[in-house]
């Protein structure tokens, strides 16, 4: 098994780690691979089906072509 050390690791970003992972009941070096684990994992695409609708509550207050309208001003 590989080893990874880490330098210039900023104080504070430490104890953050130490927090969460005494939270858990985990090792600091447990807790970091789970987060490297989780960070580099590959996501399944999303079909086409899943994607449909998605962000539509986000979206459903706003005029779109008022929107487009604003967002092509700012790149003039």
């Amino acid at each position: 098994m590989a080893t990874l050390n880490v330098k210039n690791l900023p104080d504070a970003l430490y104890r953050k780690l130490q927090k969460r992972a005494r939270e858990r009941r985990r090792s600091v070096a447990r807790e970091v691979t789970l987060i490297l684990e989780e960070a580099v994992a590959l996501q399944e695409p999303l079909s086409i089906l899943e994607l449909r609708g998605l962000g539509k509550q986000a979206w459903r207050d706003v005029d779109a072509a008022a929107h487009v309208d604003t967002e092509r001003r700012a790149w003039d």
